[in-house]
């Protein structure tokens, strides 16, 4: 019976490591013990090191951190807007800064708490290192759902070296909108006439605002310009605006300030009348010392006029109206511009058939150039010059020829006799 078992060999060296061991024909290397051991090795290594990486805060803690810690401080805290209104949203930014010349700090939550105003961003939750002498911001967006009042919301700052840093900011509330003032308009308007409105915007807001906007619109009025951009009015201060509106009928002028409190829009409105009636103002050109002669069937008128107004009249022309007609040399005469309590003479030449009065007609131009005309009726019952130099005019003027004659031809006979 022939034996299949094979001798074992054993090599020369002492090293029986599993490698080196004879196995088996058929058998395979078997898993060594001492590589699995170094396996597990390794594993508790890699424990050992993550436990010293997640050790709790408090193993960095030291007197020195402590210290450090101790010199970083808020050094600037800004509210966009500066005052809020009502359910306005804005921004607050806490600066902090660190004070240590040589020593970084790390700080690894910030967070922006109060029961009145409402946190609307995240907060601060990675841990971020400040170095010496440099300075970081901090932001969140929030939003004044509370009530009007003073308000002191809560920023808090963790260190992961120290005690963690508190710092309380104040916080205003107030609904206290834009103020309009109308510091100069007409007393009254005239249709169609142009006139200045010089208004005041004032900020009593603690804060100040910005795109301030003004509209002016009215049915049936034009406004020039319709629409004014201020730009930015600081707290406490006020700006002017000037503009004019031209009414063709009696309507109301509406007046709208657009504004923005940080990036929330607001407005506020004033409503004007605008009503018809005589501008105590205006330039008031009066015709008298009217004078009419006639000659040959052609009237001639002379008088003055006068600017009995506060403003100057321009181009002051009189000419006579229906039913005369306008004759040469003097169809319409120009008088010219006419400054307050000013006057200037005037003749216009016509024909008028069978009138017994005839209108004059004087226009000028206001400030703004619109066109203003008056009447003015004129007897025209005066006969003809001609006519007026008959003998019952010259009566006595020939009795004192008749009487100068009959004397001295008495004194002459009489001087005869004598001789």
């Amino acid at each position: 019976m022939v034996s299949n078992t094979k001798s074992l060999t054993f090599p020369p060296s002492r090293d029986l490591t599993v490698k080196n061991r004879s196995v088996l024909s058929g058998a395979g290397n078997v898993p060594s013990p001492c590589f699995a051991i170094t396996r597990s090795g390794l594993f508790m290594i890699l424990i050992v090191t993550m436990g010293v990486l997640v050790l709790p805060a408090s193993a960095y803690v030291t007197a020195e951190s402590i210290m450090s810690s101790e010199k970083v401080y808020v050094s600037g805290v800004t509210y966009d807007p500066g005052a809020f209104f009502v359910d306005d949203t804005g921004t607050v930014i806490f600066s902090v800064t660190n004070s240590n010349t040589n020593q970084s700090v790390v700080v690894s939550h910030a967070t922006f708490s109060d029961e009145s105003i409402d946190l609307t961003s995240g907060t601060y939750d990675t841990s971020a290192s400040i170095g010496p002498l440099q300075t970081r911001s901090f932001v969140f967006s929030i939003a004044a759902t509370a009530k009007e009042g003073t308000y002191f919301p809560t920023f808090s700052l963790s260190f992961r070296d120290g005690d963690s840093l508190w710092y309380r900011s104040m916080v205003k509330i107030e609904n206290m909108p834009l103020v309009m003032t109308i510091l100069d308009k007409p007393d009254t308007f005239t249709q169609g006439r142009k006139k200045p409105i010089n208004l005041q915007i004032t900020n009593p807001r603690d804060n100040g605002v910005k795109n301030v906007i003004l509209d002016v619109s009215g049915a049936g009025i034009t406004a020039s310009p319709d629409k004014i951009f201020i730009g930015d009015i600081a707290s406490r201060s006020n700006k002017s605006v000037t503009f004019s509106v031209t009414p063709e009928q009696e309507s109301t002028l509406h007046i709208t300030v657009n504004y923005y409190n940080g990036d929330n829009p607001h407005s506020v409105t004033m409503d004007l009348p605008v009503t018809f009636g005589t501008d105590k103002k205006q330039a008031s050109p009066v015709i008298s010392n009217v004078l009419v002669k006639s000659e040959t069937g052609t009237y001639h008128v002379t008088g003055d006029v006068t600017n009995a107004g506060l403003e100057t009249a321009n181009a002051v022309t009189v000419t006579s109206g229906t039913p005369a007609v306008p004759a040469d040399p003097y169809r319409s005469y120009i008088v010219g511009a006419l400054k307050p309590d000013d006057f200037g003479s005037f003749e216009v030449t016509f024909t008028a058939t069978n009138a017994t009065s005839v209108p004059l007609q004087l226009s000028f131009k206001d400030s703004d150039g619109n066109l203003v005309t008056s009447r003015m009726d004129v007897a025209v019952t005066v006969t003809d010059s001609a006519q007026n130099q008959n003998p019952s005019n010259l009566l006595p003027v020939i009795i004192i020829v008749l009487v100068i004659a009959l004397a001295g031809g008495y004194l002459f006979i009489r001087r005869r006799k004598n001789q």
